[in-house]
C-alpha cells in the first residue's frame, strides 16, 4: 500500500494500523472494510508482551505526519453536505409519530438545544474531517450536558460521563470535537465573546491532553479503578476557584437528595386502593395499555438475565407496581421510553427503572461494522457505558420487546447536573477543563492513552485548532437552527 502523503486529510484505520506494525491479517481486514478490532485480538494477550508506553507514545507522534494537528481547525461545510433538515427527518424514522412534533419543538428552543438533538448532522460532518485512524469506544454524543453527578453502589457521588445512547467504535477526535463545539455554543448562550469562547474551548483540549499525559503511564488496574469525586477534584493544573467550588458543593447536595425514596414521594402517589401510581403529566408522562404493561414485564424478565448473578438475586425481591411512558431528553424524544416503579422490602421501598429504546447510533453509517456483541443496540449501549464510565450502574442491562432493542437503567438515584447556564470567566473555564479530563479518562480506558497522548503532544497546537473548529462549527449550528425555525414557521 502506498505511503500516504504528509497532510493527508483522512488517514484510514488500515494505514494507521500498518504504521503501528499491526499483523498483516488485521491490516487486510481493515482495507476490506471490516470492523476495526484492537491489536490484542490478533494475539494471545496473556503470552505476548505489548510495547512499552514510551514506544507507543512515539507511534502517536508519527501520526502527526499523516494527520497534522493543525488540520483539525480547517473546517467548512462540505460541498455535498445534505440539507440538515433532511437528516433530521431521516432520523425520525421509526419514532413514535405523535412525539416527533415535540422533538422538533425542543430542538427549536435554542442553537444548543438544536445541537443536542442533531447528532445525526454532526456525524455526517465529522465523517468528512481529518482523523488519525485510531478508533476507540467513543461516547458518540459528547456534549457538556452529557456530564454529571451520579452515585456508586456504595453511595459515593462521582463526576463522569452519563449518557451513552450514541456510543460506538470510532475516531477519538469525534468525541473531543463534539465536546468543544458544545462548549462554544454554551459560551455563546452565556454571552461570552469570541475571545472568551476560544479560551474556554482551549481549556477543554488542555484538560484532555493533561489528563491523557498523566494516564498513559499508569498501571492498567489503577487506570481502571480511577474515578473523580467532586469534593476531591484534582485541580493541580486548573485551580478550583470559590464559585466553582460552591457550584460543586450545591450539585453534590442535590445529587445526594435525589434518591429512590425522594422520587417515590415526588413522582408517585397513592390511588384509592392505597397502591403506588406514577403521576401522569401528558405529554411527558402518560398511561399505557394493560397489554403493553404485560409486554414490558415480560421484557424485564429477559433484562434480569443480563445482570450479574448477585444483582439478579437482588432484583427478584422486587415486584412491578406501575409502568408509564415517559418522554426524555431532546435527541431521544420519539424513541420509546418507559418508567417502571418496583416495590421491594415494604411499601415505601421503591426502585425506579427506565426502559429505553436503543437504535442505531448516529455515527454508524460512517464507520465500519461493529463486532457481534454490539449488534443488539441495547447491549451496545450497556457495553459502551461499562467501558467508558469509571463506576457504572449495577442495574444496567438490556432486553428486547416487539423486535425492538432496549436498555434498562436506574432512574434519578444520586443524580444531578452541573448548572453551566449563565457561567462565564473562570468557573466556565474550570468546568470546560474538567470535562476534557473526564473524556480523556474514558478514552484511556477504551483506547491507547500513550498513542493518543503522543499525538496530542505538549504544545497547544491541538488546542488552537479545535478552538477554531468549534467556533466555525458553532456558527454552522446557528445557521442550521435558523433553518429549522423557518421550516417550523
Amino acid at each position: 500500500m502506498p505511503r500516504p502523503k504528509s497532510g493527508h486529510r483522512n488517514m484510514t484505520a488500515a494505514q494507521a494500523a500498518k504504521l503501528q506494525g499491526a499483523p498483516k491479517i488485521l491490516v487486510q481486514r481493515l482495507e476490506d472494510g471490516e470492523v476495526f478490532e484492537p491489536r490484542d485480538t490478533e494475539v494471545d494477550p496473556l503470552t505476548t508482551p505489548g510495547e512499552a508506553w514510551q514506544a507507543r507514545a512515539e507511534t502517536g507522534k508519527k501520526l502527526r505526519a499523516f494527520c497534522p494537528r493543525e488540520s483539525h481547525g480547517d473546517w467548512s461545510p462540505d460541498p455535498a453536505r445534505p440539507d440538515p433538515l433532511d437528516l433530521i427527518h431521516a432520523s425520525n424514522k421509526g419514532r413514535v409519530p405523535e412525539l416527533i412534533k415535540l422533538r422538533l419543538k425542543r430542538m427549536s428552543a435554542s442553537p444548543f438545544a438544536f445541537y443536542r438533538g442533531a447528532a445525526c448532522i454532526m456525524a455526517w460532518d465529522l465523517s468528512k474531517t481529518p482523523n488519525t485512524g485510531l478508533p476507540v469506544v467513543i461516547d458518540g454524543d459528547c456534549h457538556i450536558d452529557n456530564f454529571g453527578l451520579f452515585g456508586t453502589p456504595t453511595g459515593q457521588v462521582i463526576f463522569d460521563l452519563n449518557d451513552f445512547d450514541e456510543t460506538t467504535i470510532g475516531p477519538w477526535e469525534w468525541d473531543l470535537k463534539r465536546l468543544c463545539a458544545s462548549v462554544n455554543l454554551a459560551g455563546r448562550a452565556n454571552g461570552l465573546d469570541k475571545k472568551e469562547r476560544f479560551s474556554a474551548v482551549k481549556e477543554v483540549v488542555d484538560g484532555y491532553r493533561w489528563a491523557m499525559d498523566r494516564l498513559q503511564s499508569l498501571p492498567v488496574i489503577e487506570l481502571w479503578n480511577r474515578h473523580t469525586v467532586p469534593e476531591r477534584i484534582d485541580n493541580r493544573q486548573m485551580k478550583l476557584d470559590k464559585k466553582s467550588a460552591a457550584i460543586i458543593q450545591k450539585s453534590v447536595a442535590k445529587a445526594k437528595d435525589s434518591t429512590n425514596a425522594t422520587l417515590l414521594d415526588s413522582a408517585a402517589h397513592r390511588d384509592g386502593s392505597e397502591n403506588w401510581r406514577i403521576k401522569l403529566d401528558p405529554p411527558i408522562t402518560t398511561a399505557i395499555s394493560s397489554s403493553l404493561r404485560k409486554q414490558i414485564i415480560t421484557a424485564l424478565h429477559g433484562y434480569i438475565e443480563t445482570l450479574a448473578p448477585e444483582r439478579q438475586y437482588m432484583i427478584r425481591r422486587y415486584h412491578v407496581e406501575d409502568v408509564v411512558q415517559r418522554v426524555v431528553g431532546v435527541g431521544s424524544v420519539g424513541l420509546r421510553a418507559y418508567m417502571v416503579l418496583l416495590i421491594g422490602n415494604g411499601e415505601n421501598d421503591g426502585l425506579f427503572l427506565q426502559l429505553k429504546e436503543a437504535v442505531q447510533p448516529a455515527a454508524a453509517p460512517y464507520l465500519p461494522i461493529l463486532p457481534k456483541p454490539y449488534k443488539h443496540q441495547g447491549q451496545r449501549v450497556v457495553y459502551g457505558q461499562r467501558l467508558l464510565q469509571a463506576a457504572g450502574d449495577p442495574l444496567l442491562g438490556w432486553t428486547t420487546m416487539e423486535n425492538r432493542d432496549y436498555y434498562v437503567r436506574q432512574m434519578k438515584n444520586f443524580k444531578a447536573a452541573i448548572p453551566t447556564e449563565w457561567l462565564s470567566g473562570r468557573p466556565f473555564n474550570f468546568f470546560a477543563f474538567a470535562y476534557g479530563t473526564l473524556l480523556a479518562r474514558a478514552h484511556a480506558r477504551a483506547g491507547d492513552a500513550a498513542v493518543i497522548s503522543g499525538y496530542c503532544g505538549a504544545s497547544d497546537a491541538l488546542d488552537e485548532s479545535l478552538a477554531l473548529f468549534a467556533e466555525r462549527y458553532a456558527t454552522q449550528t446557528e445557521q442550521d437552527h435558523a433553518r429549522l425555525l423557518n421550516a417550523l414557521k
